[in-house]
């Protein structure tokens, strides 16, 4: 599976961005999509999720400003960026998850190469 980010930019505190993230597999539906950040001297903070059936969830940190959705035609998943604050700022990463692979419940995840969100006046 080949992830591709896209969509990151530099913005205004408030302003809005949409990342997409396109996926190389033919079996994108069966995937939980997910989007994690990393900020600058910071650890992986989950950002959202969406399941293979569209039930989001969110991080408590963007919740009502954030939006994640799935496209399962296009093999995409977007998050879109509302009322963007400074905190903001971070390399933004998608992420796939199998389904369980093995009665264990082991699934394996992969990861795109990112895409730079910076919120700044």
């Amino acid at each position: 599976v080949q992830l591709v980010e896209s969509g990151g930019g530099m913005v205004q505190p408030g302003g809005s961005l949409r990342l997409s993230c396109a996926a190389s597999e033919f079996g994108f539906s069966s995937y939980a999509m997910s989007w994690v950040r990393l900020a600058p001297g910071k650890g992986p903070e989950w950002v959202s999720t969406i399941s293979t059936t569209g039930g989001p969830a969110y991080a408590d940190s963007v919740k009502g400003r954030f939006t994640i959705t799935r496209d399962n035609a296009k093999n995409t998943v977007y998050l879109q960026m509302n009322s963007l604050r400074p905190e903001d700022t971070a390399v933004y990463y998608c992420n796939a998850e199998t389904p369980p692979l093995n009665i264990e419940g082991s699934t394996v995840n992969y990861w795109g190469q990112g895409t730079q969100v910076t919120v700044s006046s």
